[in-house]
């Protein structure tokens, strides 16, 4: 084979790169494949990618030499050192101008870095989100890239071809710079951490307080896909309630162990939103609510000495209109996720001075990833018709939404907290939104306490300030006449 033939370049064979490679070749590209283990490379060229645009390569020197230029590499290998390793393994054999896109899951921190590294060799460097798992990855995935902008007008014909589209538009739109593609990817993960607890405690609510069967409950997550709830997460549970185990005709689903795992994006979330100082509880809850699960053998042990005590242990009223006001908590709920979600990509944007395109970023969560759904067209819309928007809340849409699902959510949160089932998520979510429409917080009093105890001064509020207590200054009382006068320094937490 004489000169480069390959319009795009994947490197890591694993089921995702295998997927992505198929889709690129569907779309009219000619992929050239390489994986460290070189016999993964001739299997998949004798199998999957038979007859195939596909192309192989033994070595790193071939595949670069397959490429036409500017190159377009994809790393679909495990985040941390092994991205570090290839772009190393690489360089030797690039040019001015190439472009190395990292699709794995890598810390944003780790992208920033590496676009910046590499702009002083020379090269383009992307990091992208990509969501929707296995059969995204073949069909259409949702694409988030971010990085070195250069990179954008070359990339962004493969990108656009194999994203997932919603109404004809591909789900993949250039997010920001440094490590806002990944930063994006990993609010997205967060907020995917947060739905799927929602419909966990929803599912946990109808089986416990209602005492209702997996089958019927499967009959409400068929009726609610229908409606503000229609999404992939809804209509997998859907799917998982029916499945029963061939072996006994059992639901499959009770028989699996109630102890969770987590590959540590909805944590790095959470991690960050206290980092940025922004209030983004309902992702931390899940993260949390996770952790909790996974202490098994101490909650068995608990089970066991710490019991129910309350009025009643058995719902009493209309199951019917329960049902409905479960389905609006769990709407108003998502909606609070997503508004905490959008507030912390928002300050994001400031902190570490990206512009971010808000409309793009709800567009390319409306197909192809884990969290499709609906509503995301709602969110796009929101930020199409006012793109400064403040929070999502103040959307006439969601205003409305959220004030119309209200009366049905306090009533959920408050009959689980009665029959002493757990809702981690419902109530952060209801908390958070009446901390958020409360003008005064008794946070003066927290103030005061810390002034009292370690002298960290407090500010007037500007309309009782007067010439003792000025506006705008840190002031530290003596509270009890024996303290001294000197304060703390003060500092932002």
């Amino acid at each position: 084979m004489s000169g480069p033939v390959g319009d795009f370049g994947l490197i890591g064979l694993a089921v995702m790169g295998q997927n992505l490679i198929l889709n690129a070749a569907d779309n009219g590209f000619t992929v050239v494949a390489f994986n460290r283990t070189v016999s993964k490379v001739d299997h998949f060229l004798e199998n999957e990618a038979k007859g195939k645009s596909i192309v192989g390569a033994h070595s790193i020197e071939e595949f670069c030499s397959k490429l036409k230029s500017p190159r377009r590499i994809m790393l679909l290998v495990m985040a941390g050192k092994p991205v570090d390793d290839f772009i190393e393994t690489l360089l030797p054999h690039l040019e001015k101008g190439d472009i190395i896109i990292d699709g794995g899951n890598s810390h944003f921190p780790d992208t920033t870095r590496r676009t910046k590294y590499l702009d002083t060799k020379g090269i383009r460097f992307v990091g992208s989100g990509v969501s929707g798992g296995e059969e995204g990855a073949r069909y259409g995935p949702s694409l988030m890239p971010g990085g070195n902008e250069e990179a954008w007008p070359f990339i962004k014909d493969v990108f656009q071809s194999i994203a997932a589209k919603s109404d004809g538009e591909p789900c993949c739109e250039w997010v920001g710079d440094e490590g806002a593609g990944h930063y994006v990817k990993m609010v997205h993960n967060g907020i995917e951490y947060g739905d799927m607890q929602l419909i966990c405690e929803a599912y946990d609510i109808m089986k416990r307080a209602l005492g209702m069967s997996n089958k019927e409950i499967g009959d409400v997550f068929t009726t609610w896909n229908k409606g503000v709830l229609d999404s992939f997460l809804i209509e997998i549970t859907r799917d998982i309630m029916y499945f029963n185990d061939e072996t006994d005709g059992q639901p499959l689903l009770e028989k699996i162990l109630d102890s969770a795992g987590q590959k540590g994006t909805g944590k790095w979330t959470a991690i960050n939103a206290l980092d940025l100082g922004m209030p983004v509880t309902l992702i931390a809850e899940s993260v949390l609510a996770r952790c909790l699960s996974s202490i098994k053998g101490e909650r068995t042990r608990a089970s066991e000495k710490l019991q129910f005590v309350g009025r009643s242990t058995k719902f009493e009223g209309n199951k019917e209109q329960f049902l409905a006001d479960l389905e609006q908590a769990l709407y108003a709920s998502k909606i609070i996720s997503y508004a905490q979600g959008f507030m912390l990509m928002q300050e994001a944007a400031k902190e570490y001075k990206w512009k971010l395109n808000k409309p793009s970023i709800a567009l390319m969560w409306r197909g192809g990833c884990i969290i499709r759904s609906v509503f995301l067209k709602d969110i796009t819309d929101a930020y199409r018709t006012n793109p400064d928007l403040e929070n999502l809340l103040f959307s006439d849409f969601f205003n409305k939404a959220i004030h119309t699902a209200q009366p049905g959510w306090r009533d959920v949160v408050s009959k689980t907290a009665l029959l002493g089932i757990p809702t981690p998520c419902f109530s952060t979510a209801l908390s958070w939104f009446d901390g958020y429409r409360t003008k005064d917080l008794p946070a003066n009093l927290l103030q005061a306490q810390r002034d009292y105890f370690g002298a960290h001064t407090f500010k007037m509020k500007p309309e009782a300030a007067n010439e003792k207590y000025p506006a705008d200054t840190n002031i530290h009382v003596n509270w009890t006449g024996r303290g001294g006068n000197v304060s703390a320094s003060t500092y932002q937490a």
